[in-house]
């Protein structure tokens, strides 16, 4: 389900390295040969590359691209270029640190707890803690206010069970509690707060079918006609992360490439957070929502390396 293309016979990191050194050296840099290396290698394979490069020039890489690359293009690679979970919590960091946050800004923060696996968001409160000298917890409880941090609060500090195991008893009689929360638009209640963060995606799904069969209507329908506020659209978020994640990250593409101007940031995280993971489906959930192309659309809407680099990540060629 990945789009990321790394070749047959992949060279060594130490070769990689020295690729990536010379593209920095002489006049101006060679940005097509930092694509060409970066571009087609796996979390695992750059890692190994940044540590080689440590060793055998005696700087950090991330260090030399921030130095020698420039704007969108620039952050696009560095940000790839970081491990997965130390990238989602530089990324959370700056949500939460924003001046003027929205639910824009907050998004990132359910993707991280509501579509990825729970290893990887116990491993990017590890690496929150380590670079910010606090907690994922704590910032939340500092800058994101109520009833919005009580729900996220859950979200990212649950661990949920990661095998496929579904109980359609506990399926139907929480499908009733979510029911009955809505009806009464105590959307934050605990036990509200206690289904979405600690069950596992199987049973999640399973209990948002059901509570379409015994309800008539979708639960993110139900949640909508309670209103219009930040709380409503971020509870729409976390059912969508959980239940359908390439529809929410097909929809953050296109709102981020459609109308006047381009949402640089929210593309950027999109493409280089899901290229290892599902990125083909998103691809194909783009096209039957929109009947159109997200690799066009990418491609209509960016220019330059930038635009190259998101192309290799799509898989595609230009």
């Amino acid at each position: 389900m990945a789009t990321l293309r790394v070749p047959d016979v992949v060279p060594t990191p130490a070769q990689d390295s020295e690729r990536l050194r010379k593209a920095f050296q002489g006049w101006g840099t060679d940005e097509e040969g930092v694509i060409w290396v970066l571009g087609h290698r796996n979390a695992n394979q750059r890692r190994k590359i940044r540590e080689t490069y440590q060793q055998l020039y005696n700087e950090s890489l991330i260090d030399r691209l921030h130095s020698e690359l420039s704007g969108d293009f620039r952050n696009a690679v560095i940000l790839w270029t970081m491990d997965p979970h130390e990238r989602d919590a530089k990324l959370a960091n700056e949500a939460l640190k924003k001046k003027k946050k929205s639910l824009h800004h907050l998004q990132v923060i359910v993707e991280i707890a509501c579509a990825s696996s729970p290893h990887h968001l116990m491993a990017v409160r590890q690496a929150y803690s380590s670079f910010f000298d606090c907690s994922l917890e704590e910032d939340i409880t500092s800058n994101v206010p109520l009833p919005l941090r009580k729900l996220l609060l859950g979200l990212v500090s649950s661990y949920r069970y990661d095998r496929e195991l579904v109980d359609a008893n506990a399926a139907d009689s929480e499908a009733a509690v979510l029911h009955d929360a809505i009806k009464k638009k105590q959307l934050v209640q605990d036990s509200v707060v206690w289904i979405l963060s600690t069950r596992n995606t199987f049973q999640l799904k399973a209990t948002f079918e059901c509570y379409k069969q015994k309800y008539g209507n979708p639960i993110d329908q139900d949640i909508k006609n309670c209103g219009t506020t930040d709380l409503e659209s971020i509870l729409i978020m976390v059912i969508c992360c959980v239940d359908t994640p390439e529809k929410h990250f097909a929809e953050v593409i296109r709102k981020s490439v459609y109308g006047l101007g381009t949402d640089e940031d929210s593309l950027t995280r999109a493409i280089v957070t899901r290229a290892e993971i599902d990125m083909m489906k998103i691809r194909g959930q783009y096209f039957n929502m929109y009947k159109t192309s997200l690799d066009n659309a990418v491609i209509d809407d960016t220019s330059g390396d930038y635009k190259s680099f998101l192309v290799t990540l799509l898989g595609g060629k230009l």
